[in-house]
């Protein structure tokens, strides 16, 4: 039943713009629970459809704000013993690409622009004290980079606004304990990642002008989160699987020189903590094919009035995936996802200025993996 579980994170792990916050890869280290040794590559994209209404034009569309992307990634398995094992992750566990279109149905956040880049490389050990208990742990270097522009009749005299973050690398770390019985495909694993901190070079400009004497430096936060992630065998060849997953996205405070002193301690991001559920269930067909269908529930703020650079509140989805073993050594799974977007008001200075309803997001995915 074990041979089951790639199919699960198959679909997941292209949900992007609809995970919580900046989420996009979840930090999923579960090749490090794999057998043996083995390498993935996986590609996801996501077509995200995300339009309102704004107040200032009398309710007329903003038309779609979310460009499509795409997420690579690839991690590698190494048994070092019957103990110990060692797993390297390359990943984009962070990001954002939203654009309001300069149109005159948009005059509140017409031109606003928002890009987040993250690479992230996590190297990270598991010890087994025996088949039943294990640990793991490790460290995460982060590469992050970003880009925002503010424009519209929403933010005031701060319209025209950009600020560029240069390229910066700091490490954090991964550390989480796993409980498992293998004559049921039982496992629970509970992994914590760490914030990373980043000193970022920032460059300020108004109206394309200048605002500062030269870069500055800004802090620049990743949230921490803890992962909670289950599975059992419940029948021959069946297996139920789930996962809970906390992100603390509050603690993001990105507030540049200029943009601080113009707001009076404001906040870029603005985005609120997150927790994402999903449950599922997955099942062996045959010696060759396996497939799983897994629901998520993202948790609203209960708040709706929402940043305009993360103009959503919850999210529901539903993603089916499918494994062809085509040797032994070699495996292709292949997911789709098609998520629900939680209605929000985008709001600036507590004011709503636009209401985002009724969008949603389709994410596909392909994972090879080589068992050597």
């Amino acid at each position: 039943m074990k041979k089951l579980i790639a199919v699960a994170v198959l679909a997941g792990s292209a949900t992007g713009v609809q995970a919580g916050g900046l989420d996009r890869s979840n930090q999923d280290i579960g090749i490090i629970f794999e057998s043996g040794n083995r390498f993935e590559l996986s590609f996801g994209q996501v077509s995200p459809s995300i339009d309102g209404t704004d107040v200032r034009s009398g309710g007329q569309t903003t038309s779609n704000i979310a460009n499509d992307f795409n997420i690579l990634s690839g991690a590698l398995r190494y048994e070092l013993s019957d103990q110990w094992s060692l797993g390297l992750i390359v990943d984009e566990p962070f990001g954002s690409d939203i654009a309001f279109p300069v149109i005159a149905t948009s005059p509140s956040y017409g031109g606003t622009k928002a890009t987040v880049e993250t690479v992230a490389l996590t190297a990270v050990a598991r010890y087994k004290f025996n088949d039943a208990f294990s640990v793991h742990g490790g460290l995460r270097y982060q590469e992050l980079k970003a880009s925002v522009t503010l424009s519209g009749q929403g933010y005031g005299g701060l319209s025209g606004y950009r600020g560029d973050f240069a390229s910066d690398g700091a490490v954090g770390y991964v550390v989480g304990a796993a409980f498992e019985k293998p004559e049921i495909a039982l496992r629970v694993a509970l992994t914590y990642n760490s914030k990373i901190s980043h000193h970022v070079s920032t460059t300020e400009t108004l109206n394309g002008a200048a605002v500062t004497a030269g870069p500055s430096e800004t802090l620049v936060e990743t949230p921490e989160a803890l992962n909670l992630e289950f599975q059992t065998g419940v029948a021959k060849d069946t297996l139920v699987f789930g996962s809970v997953r906390y992100a603390r996205h509050s603690g993001t405070y990105v507030s540049p020189t200029f943009f601080n002193t113009q707001t009076g301690g404001g906040n870029l991001t603005d985005i609120e903590d997150s927790t994402d559920y999903e449950i599922g269930i997955g099942r062996r067909i045959n010696d060759q094919w396996s497939g799983s269908v897994a629901i998520g529930y993202q948790d609203e703020q209960g708040d709706d009035l929402v940043s305009p650079l993360s103009p959503t509140d919850g999210a529901t989805y539903v993603s089916v995936g499918a494994k062809y073993q085509a040797t032994e050594q070699l495996d292709v799974s292949v997911g789709v996802r098609y998520t629900k977007l939680g209605d929000a008001r985008a709001a600036t200075s507590g004011v709503a200025q636009a209401t985002f309803a009724d969008n949603s997001a389709v994410s596909v995915g392909v994972k090879i993996g080589y068992n050597f």
